[in-house]
């Protein structure tokens, strides 16, 4: 039994989510939990919750025990980009680009 959980528009950038993710797909809950606790940066805390999340939804939902579920699925997609312009140097034009993502999480039961 599968459940998932999705957090859109996130204010960090899909490059630095996806570091953190990439650390968790495939393991047990536990050991993501412990992982995403001892990383130290915004993406990690952004990814707990969704964690946390997929984890109640199992829990309530299908009613799966918590210890015998595992990440089956961590992806990190990218969201709207928030393009801001400033003026540049000899009459140009610069632009920051403010990212977003959209951050996956399907948890499941070990067979």
């Amino acid at each position: 039994m599968e459940a998932k959980a999705i957090a859109k528009g996130l204010r960090v950038s899909p490059i630095r989510a996806r570091l953190v993710v990439d650390m968790i797909r495939g393991k047990s809950v536990t050991d993501a939990l412990n992982i995403l606790t001892n990383v130290n940066n915004k993406s990690a805390r952004l990814t707990k919750k969704v964690l946390n999340s997929a984890i109640a939804n199992a829990v309530n939902n299908e009613g799966a025990e918590e210890s015998s579920l595992y990440v089956k699925e961590a992806r990190v997609d990218a969201g709207p980009v928030m393009k801001r312009h400033f003026f540049d140097s000899r009459s140009h034009i610069g632009h920051r680009d403010h990212r977003t993502s959209h951050i996956n999480i399907v948890v499941a039961t070990k067979n």
